[in-house]
This record gives structure tokens, C-alpha cells and sequence, in this order.
């Protein structure tokens, strides 16, 4: 049975809410786990005491501090917040941590920043190794949400895995973004799908609730857990409609 994730920045979210309410709110709308995105600006007591009254599972949030690891200057301050949002991860229960790899940046080559990326993340997996924590890095669309990025493929972060050869690392793969990028999830994913440790839905365009937009995103999941995948597909979508009911019409519309 597919598991699916409430990304709790958006969904089950009201004006003046406190964070940990969104988890319980989640839980009573029949959710079985959530994730978010940074740590260091919540109250992880709060957060903690929320997952263990509901049980619900944290699939993964974002490795902090989000800043480029395309550029080696920023290497030692990444992997020593990395040090500390595997501490977080471990603390929740959360297997996977999100990085991003930052913009593409003035004055360097791509291959440099690929090799500055590289690095990083060999490093990164260091720290990580028998943590039981996992580090997947994010492609994102430069057409509309992230012009700017470094990392807009997912060939190319398949790739960038490939040269790390770490099991500590993977990629996070986000159907929209890659939708957005034109790219077809059995052909960017045949063979390689051992390396994603986490998935990612929204429609197009809009980036709202699945079946809004154009995406055929149930094609594509299924594509990707008949071929093996077994992992969280995480809701991270802005909500055109708010409520439970909504976002069990939208996870509908992906098994339907």
C-alpha cells in the first residue's frame, strides 16, 4: 500500500495555527505520516510531542543550513549543519534529509560547481554513514519556481550520485519539477531508481493538488512503484481547496 506524506508547510495549515496542530490535524484526516522543511525555526518538543501522541511518521525534512554547496566555500558550514540536522532526523524518526544544491553561480564553470557539489556530498555521506539517515539532493524546474538553479535535471543529478558512490546519497524526485523540465519519468529514472530516496507531487500548472493540472501523475507513479520503488510520496502541493476531505479527493486522483 503506497504511503503518502503531508507536506505540513502547506497542507492541513491555518492562518495562526501552531505547527504541531498541523500534525494532529493531519492525523485526524487519516494521514499516516508528514514532512517539512526547515528545523531550526520550530519547537522540536512541541513537534516531538505532536509524532508521539499521534504516531505518525516523519519521512524527511530539509538538511539546513540551505545555502550552495556549489560552491566549496560554504563546505565546512553545511556539513557541520548537516552533522546537526542528521541529530534532528534521528530525534524524529525521519529516514531522509533534503538538500538542495544551490544557485548556479557568477564567475564559475559548471564543472567546477559539479565538482564543488560532488565533494560536498562524498563528505556529507561521511558524516552520515551508520546513521541509518540518508541525504537525497533535489533537482527543481528553472522555468517558473527556481530560475537560477544549478540542478535542473534529473539525469544530471542521477549522475552526480553516480560520482559521490555512496549509499548515504540519492536524489529527491519531485514529478513536478521534472514535468516542468519536460522530462519523462521512465526514461530519467529507467535503471536508476535505487538512487531516489524520496518523491515529490504536485500538478501543473499552478503547482497545486493533484488532478488540477495536466500531469499524469498516477501514470507516472505507477511507473515508478511498478518498477520497484517502495518509499513516501510526499504531498507537497499548495491547496487550492483546504480540508481533509481535499486532499484525500487529490490522493484519490493519484491510485484512481
Amino acid at each position: 500500500m503506497r504511503r503518502y506524506s503531508a507536506c505540513i508547510e502547506w497542507l492541513f495549515a491555518e492562518a495562526g495555527d501552531r505547527f504541531p496542530d498541523r500534525i494532529r490535524r493531519a492525523h485526524a484526516g487519516g494521514l499516516t505520516a508528514i514532512e517539512f522543511w526547515r528545523w531550526s525555526d520550530k519547537d522540536l518538543g512541541a513537534i516531538e510531542a505532536a509524532i508521539d501522541e499521534t504516531g505518525l511518521a516523519v519521512t524527511s525534512l530539509v538538511a539546513e543550513p540551505m545555502i550552495a554547496l556549489t560552491d566549496a566555500v560554504n563546505r565546512h558550514a553545511w556539513l557541520e549543519g548537516l552533522a546537526e540536522s542528521a541529530a534532528v532526523a534521528r530525534r524524529l524518526g525521519a529516514p531522509v534529509l533534503i538538500a538542495q544544491a544551490g544557485d548556479d553561480l557568477p564567475g564559475f564553470t559548471r564543472q567546477a560547481q559539479r565538482l564543488a557539489l560532488t565533494e560536498t556530498l562524498r563528505a556529507g555521506a561521511d558524516i552520515l554513514a551508520g546513521s541509518g539517515v540518508r541525504l537525497g539532493v533535489e533537482p527543481l524546474n528553472t522555468r517558473i519556481d527556481h530560475i537560477g538553479y544549478f540542478l535542473d535535471s534529473t539525469r544530471e543529478g542521477l549522475d552526480i550520485v553516480d560520482d559521490v558512490a555512496r549509499p548515504e546519497i540519492g536524489i529527491v524526485y519531485d514529478v513536478y519539477h521534472s514535468a516542468v523540465m519536460d522530462e519523462r519519468t521512465e526514461e530519467v529514472l529507467e535503471g536508476r531508481l535505487d538512487r531516489v530516496f524520496h518523491v515529490h507531487v504536485a500538478d501543473h500548472p499552478g503547482r497545486n493538488e493533484p488532478g488540477s493540472g495536466g500531469i499524469d501523475l498516477g501514470h507516472r507513479l505507477n511507473w515508478i512503484f511498478g518498477n520497484g520503488y517502495d518509499g513516501a510520496v510526499g504531498l507537497e502541493y499548495r491547496p487550492i481547496r483546504p480540508g481533509a476531505d481535499a486532499i484525500r479527493a487529490a490522493i484519490a486522483s493519484l491510485d484512481g
